[in-house]
């Protein structure tokens, strides 16, 4: 590539991303993320704080995981929490990663949580779609989904990585995804973050407990 061209491809990328910047000012995308960090990091913060209460001044929480453990066998809680993540979320991670800190094999056992998550949001994402088809059903979904559609809608892929990584459900995400149709592939490629914030949280919950 000749210095013109490669002078050319850099002007033509720098415009873009300054359409893209000006785009995203406008939709509110920056502010929707900066409030969605500071819920999300409440809330991890608060689940922490609960751990060490518990922990220092009510009970044993490593003795309550430990008994988790040996009572009950991982497919039976991976079953548990492969619901949650395909029905809109109904569990916290946070308790899942927890109960993989005392397993044997804790970044294993994560590993499997994350990829239960993932498999459990393309889920959601085939529900969206078969349920789109059905007019009473998609109507209803549409008024309560409303603005997540919409935001996907704005911002695409980004929601999907926001869904997969801060507050809102993913499974709610990944169902608002199928129902419009969104572009499969590109859902798998950003629902792939769900695997960063596993990654992060158990960075802090095992180093806890």
């Amino acid at each position: 590539m000749s210095t013109t061209d490669l002078g050319m491809t850099c002007q033509f990328t720098m415009k873009r991303l300054s359409l893209l910047n000006r785009y995203y000012k406008i939709t509110n995308f920056y502010s929707f993320l900066k409030d969605l960090a500071i819920k999300g990091s409440i809330a991890f913060i608060a689940f922490v704080t609960v751990i060490v209460l518990l922990e220092y001044y009510f009970l044993d929480f490593e003795v309550l995981l430990n008994q988790l453990v040996e009572h009950f066998s991982p497919f039976l809680i991976l079953a548990i929490f492969y619901v949650s993540e395909t029905i809109i979320g109904l569990l916290p991670p946070e308790i899942f990663i927890a109960w993989a800190s005392q397993s044997a094999h804790p970044w294993w056992v994560l590993f499997g949580l994350a990829t239960v998550s993932y498999i459990g949001g393309i889920t959601a994402y085939f529900i969206g779609r078969r349920l789109s088809q059905i007019e009473v059903v998609k109507n209803y979904l549409e008024e309560k989904t409303a603005q997540h559609i919409a935001n996907l809608r704005k911002w695409g892929g980004l929601l999907v990585l926001i869904g997969a990584t801060l507050p809102p459900p993913h499974a709610l995400i990944s169902l608002a995804s199928g129902m419009i149709h969104y572009n499969f592939k590109h859902y798998l490629f950003w629902a792939l973050f769900r695997y960063l914030r596993f990654i992060i949280y158990a960075l802090v919950i095992f180093k806890i407990l």
